[in-house]
């Protein structure tokens, strides 16, 4: 969810993918926030919610903690170049991201902030003044490791948090963006593993704890959706969809955590058990953000909880109003 790397030129394709796994987490926010039950009897998932949980769930939590480490790698890199003591602010950051969690915790259970926090502290501090393919080699193990030894769930992010520092030392955007057909064939190839990957899923009762299928299927889901998305950017309907995603991405934070706002007040006065009424709920909360990031935006430099961060992190406070409005088209041609 994180993504401001305070004052850094944006990255627009990292942007358009924290966009699009933003919207897609909150499908997951919805039923943890509103608790409705997982089973429709004891021992059989409910059918929606399994598909949901294939689709949508364990794919995004991956993106996220890639886009978590390369923005954290950002972040030290212009520590190092302006703070006299860049473990101070890389620390301030985390901490501050761990009280966020702390009291996210308390209206949702299982929130994804708090830790990322701790594994920031004990993973990513330390690994800052490791060598790039140090960082590469152990992201790898410990991902691989996560996923065949624990399952499904937060033992993915220590190794991707890795991943994502490594491949920022490694400048993959700049990669990406030169060479096309690498990541058409990542996605190529992704896609049938993450299908066939999807269905082991789907056929694993959710109560084989020990099962790697939740695991395996979401790394593979998020190569599959990323290098997906990344293809359809390059396209004429990717410039309108990317200029719909970016402001989402970049207020990725403050959307996290406004979305369970939302899911509060509306379970609050809706009364539905139904996981087809959440997934409308969630798509109706899409959209509401995606317009409410892109007015917010053309006035303002950062989300509100983005700029309290960045003044926290930085101590110091951050300019926040544009000097001059922004176009919010959302991606739409503009008229007059």
């Amino acid at each position: 969810m994180a993504g401001d790397h305070d004052g850094w030129a944006r990255v627009p394709e990292l942007d358009a993918v924290r966009g699009f796994a933003v919207g897609g987490a909150v499908i997951a926010q919805t039923w943890r926030v509103t608790g409705v039950p997982a089973t429709v009897a004891p021992g059989v998932l409910d059918p929606m919610r399994q598909l949901l949980a294939v689709v949508a769930e364990g794919c995004f939590l991956p993106i996220f903690a890639v886009l978590f480490g390369v923005s954290f790698s950002m972040v030290a890199d212009r520590a190092t170049a302006r703070a006299e003591q860049p473990w101070l602010v890389l620390l301030r950051r985390v901490v501050a991201l761990g009280v966020l969690g702390l009291v996210h915790q308390l209206f949702q259970p299982g929130e994804a902030l708090l830790p990322y926090a701790l594994a920031g502290l004990v993973i990513l501090l330390p690994a800052a003044g490791l060598p790039r393919w140090v960082v590469l080699a152990a992201g790898l193990a410990a991902t691989a490791g996560a996923a065949v030894l624990l399952g499904d769930g937060f033992g993915l992010v220590p190794g991707l948090f890795l991943l994502g520092m490594a491949g920022a030392r490694f400048r993959i955007v700049e990669v990406l963006r030169e060479r096309a057909w690498l990541v058409a064939m990542v996605f190529a190839l992704a896609l049938p593993a993450a299908v066939l990957a999807g269905k082991w899923e789907f056929r694993t009762s959710y109560l084989d704890l020990a099962s790697s299928a939740p695991a395996v299927a979401g790394l593979l889901g998020a190569l599959a959706y990323t290098t997906g998305l990344l293809l359809l950017l390059r396209t004429s309907f990717g410039e309108l969809l990317g200029a719909v995603l970016r402001p989402m991405g970049r207020m990725a934070l403050s959307n996290y955590l406004g979305a369970t706002v939302l899911i509060l007040v509306a379970d609050a006065l809706l009364d539905s058990n139904s996981y087809g009424a959440l997934l409308l709920l969630a798509v109706a909360i899409i959209l509401l953000q995606t317009v409410f990031s892109a007015l917010w935006l053309r006035w303002l430099r950062f989300g509100p909880v983005e700029w309290l961060w960045r003044c926290v992190t930085w101590w110091e406070w951050a300019p926040i109003w544009q000097r001059r409005p922004q176009p919010a088209s959302l991606g739409l041609p503009h008229l007059g």
